[in-house]
């Protein structure tokens, strides 16, 4: 079911993610119909159309067997050259072939343009544009790929590497809008019973030939929510994708914010050294992600492949047999690897990975507890000590970050010091969160390894001895138990820039429709830049 290859009867994919003015992008279709339409529009606060084709001739190229793997490999169907007009920004291509069965006759691939110190706004906007925002939000497509099944596998249901040269499968980047049914953690309403394992998500996502990373990751689920929220409150920002952050140097240089926004969970080191060196350099970075930075990743073959070995990293990657352990595609915070997430965002997912999830806090408060009321995310907001941001549209779930807690002398939440930890954190909020084990996760899920992540993170990480397996109880019950949270910290120094972790990959569905959620995240924006919008 999760390998939607050639549902639809047209498919299509861009050469490259990421593109800037002056460039060709280059589309790659397959279809049997005789001909076929594109239309590529800029989706903002509204969606846009700025390119379109009629009449394109339909060439079908099947699949390799290995387009999972290795990329269609697919011809160029058309260029389109990026226009000076372009703003920065996500860009959607729509390709529809003539004469298909209704329903099945429509693909997406996409784009992102980047900004040059050149770009200007179209002649219809108010003001030229003559240079950057201030703010670049990147987009988690090292995630939205190693979810993907399009052409056979992801790093989900056996798959060690990816390739970008293919489709997204359906839904990744656009589909009808529905209110919960397409969430893993649905919030509940008023006398509904809570669905922690996800027979509605599934029901709803097999009826439509969905594959069940529509509830995990992609432009639609996450990134579009947050676009579409901030461009219409004002804010602006230029847009990047993950593997820009290995391949375009220099690419945060003048800006005073980074974004990331939804689930980010698959990062390059090349990835984290950029971040990283923009923040000791007074950058700020803002997260408004769950299971950020769990995973380390290579790019291979010029960027277009991306390698993961995951739970079998120190076994089977084979950098670890090269005298390379530390460049083993497992876990950041693996002592292997020994670059614990927290080092940047203060948080992780080996203390609090799941909430609303499974038999990980079901019927939790879907929302952030506050602490420290007077903390400036929270001014205007009206925010109490005990309130509770986001519960109405579980704002808290699926997969989460946290970081060890304690009360100080004065009653006060506060980060427990650990190997690594940024200075001045400041935790703002929190909701417990657990990890799980076998046997734990949602009757409903579709893709699960031999090992729960519980077993998995107390081996490799609160054991002492993560090649002793299976790990001991002591291990299992340290693992267990966690947290989400809202915090700032400073992880270069006083000298480097501010970190905002709001550690939730369901954030972004608050955004629309509650005020406090939506305020929280424009006291980020604007308190992390000039102010200039």
């Amino acid at each position: 079911m999760d390998d939607q290859t050639f549902w639809d009867e047209i498919e299509a994919y861009c050469g490259r993610l990421s593109y800037t003015v002056g460039e060709q992008v280059s589309i790659h279709c397959s279809t049997k119909a005789e001909n076929y339409q594109v239309v590529i529009e800029r989706w903002g606060a509204e969606r846009s159309e700025v390119w379109r084709a009629e009449g394109v001739k339909g060439v079908y190229t099947p699949p390799p067997t290995d387009a999972d793997t290795n990329g269609c490999c697919w011809p160029v169907s058309l260029s389109v050259p990026v226009s000076d007009r372009w703003r920065s920004g996500f860009y959607l291509v729509t390709v529809t072939a003539e004469g298909a069965q209704r329903g099945r006759d429509v693909a997406h691939a996409c784009f992102v343009v980047r900004a040059s110190a050149s770009q200007q706004q179209p002649m219809s906007a108010p003001e030229p544009r003559s240079r950057r925002s201030s703010t670049l939000l990147v987009l988690a497509t090292n995630t939205w790929n190693a979810d993907n099944t399009w052409g056979g596998k992801s790093l989900y249901t056996g798959g060690h590497q990816v390739s970008f040269a293919r489709p997204f499968g359906r839904g990744i980047l656009c589909r009808p809008q529905v209110e919960r049914d397409d969430r893993k953690a649905r919030p509940v309403r008023w006398g509904e019973d809570p669905d922690a394992d996800g027979h509605t998500f599934q029901s709803y996502r097999i009826e439509r030939g969905y594959p069940a990373a529509i509830g995990s990751t992609g432009w639609f689920t996450h990134e579009r929510r947050f676009v579409e929220w901030a461009e219409r409150a004002g804010h602006e920002f230029d847009m990047a994708v993950s593997s820009d952050l290995d391949n375009i140097d220099g690419l945060l240089d003048g800006y005073d914010l980074v974004l990331s926004v939804g689930h980010d969970e698959y990062w390059t080191a090349a990835g984290r050294d950029a971040v990283d060196t923009y923040i000791a350099q007074g950058g700020n970075w803002a997260s408004f992600s769950g299971n950020t930075m769990f995973w380390q990743v290579r790019l291979v073959d010029d960027a277009n492949h991306m390698v993961c070995y995951k739970y079998a990293a120190t076994e089977h990657d084979p950098v670890v047999a090269q005298g390379d352990p530390a460049s083993a595609t497992g876990m950041w915070c693996d002592p292997t690897i020994d670059r614990a997430e927290w080092t940047t965002i203060g948080a992780g997912s080996a203390f609090g990975l799941y909430h609303r999830f499974g038999q990980a806090t079901p019927l939790g408060t879907g929302g952030y507890t506050v602490v420290d009321p007077d903390h400036w995310m929270l001014a205007g907001t009206g925010m109490t000590y005990g309130d509770v941001i986001g519960r109405d549209h579980g704002v808290v779930g699926y997969e989460t970050v946290g970081c060890p807690l304690d009360f100080d002398d004065d009653q006060r939440l506060v980060a427990r010091p650990i190997p690594g930890q940024p200075v001045d954190v400041e935790i703002v909020g929190f909701a417990l969160a657990s990890n799980l084990g076998m046997g734990e996760y949602p009757k409903s899920i579709s893709a699960l390894s031999d090992q729960g992540d519980l077993e998995f993170v107390a081996q490799r990480f609160f054991s002492g001895a993560p090649d002793q397996n299976p790990p001991s109880a002591e291990a299992l019950g340290r693992a267990r138990r966690g947290n989400s949270v809202m915090l700032t910290c400073r992880p270069a120094g006083v000298d480097g820039g501010e970190v905002v972790t709001v550690g939730t990959t369901d954030w972004v569905f608050g955004l629309a429709e509650d005020g406090v959620v939506a305020r929280v995240t424009a006291n980020v924006l604007v308190q992390l830049t000039s102010g200039e919008e």
